[in-house]
């Protein structure tokens, strides 16, 4: 089944900026596919987490957390209906943060922040690394986002809802045949020719 890699932190405001689309094609022999400019990526064919973050950091120009789950978890978790009780108003993001690893402790959910007042972000539910939520789409809300990391007491990366189900559909997650690829920076490490 194919992985999926969330990148933290990346084309965020000017920093730890890259072009993901080319890293995709410099992954081209794990058959990978670029899912936006937020550093989401779905790898379709077979290779270890270990090989993966080992050639996805000679690749990167950067430090950066590196989340990595199964595809299968993404698609089941557009089956669920985490937002059922959430309106649809343009006013409002729906997003899934993805921990790094399960929490050891973690809120009840649903959680506001800030806490009194109006609401900028909800965290509605959570599911295994999952973790639900809306935003009011305010510059204010864009801040609690890194609450989520101190709320669940592990690293978190963020995507909205839209970038989820792309993830999901995401062309063919099976084996596809491909030409000659290029070769892989574990084979040949950077600044070493092939």
């Amino acid at each position: 089944m194919a992985l999926v890699v969330l990148l933290r932190g990346v084309n965020v405001g000017g920093h730890r900026t890259f072009r993901p689309a080319i890293l995709a094609k410099q992954l081209a022999d794990l058959d990978a596919v670029n899912i936006g400019a937020a550093g989401t990526l779905v790898i379709r064919r077979p290779v270890t987490r270990a090989q993966l973050r080992a050639e996805l950091a000679c690749r990167l120009p950067f430090d950066t957390e590196i989340m990595i789950c199964q595809g299968r978890e993404i698609v089941r978790l557009i089956s669920g209906n985490h937002f059922a009780d959430q309106p649809m108003r343009p006013d409002i993001v729906r997003f899934v943060s993805v921990l790094s690893r399960n929490p050891r402790s973690a809120p009840s959910p649903p959680v506001s922040l800030p806490a009194r007042g109006k609401w900028l972000l909800k965290v509605l539910a959570r599911e295994r690394r999952f973790v639900f939520g809306v935003y009011r789409r305010q510059m204010k809300a864009i801040g609690y986002l890194g609450e989520i990391d101190r709320l669940f007491g592990v690293p978190a990366t963020t995507r909205n809802w839209n970038t989820i189900t792309a993830i999901a559909t995401a062309p063919s997650l099976g084996d596809a045949a491909r030409d000659r690829a290029p070769a892989s920076c574990l084979r040949h490490p950077p600044g070493r020719p092939p």
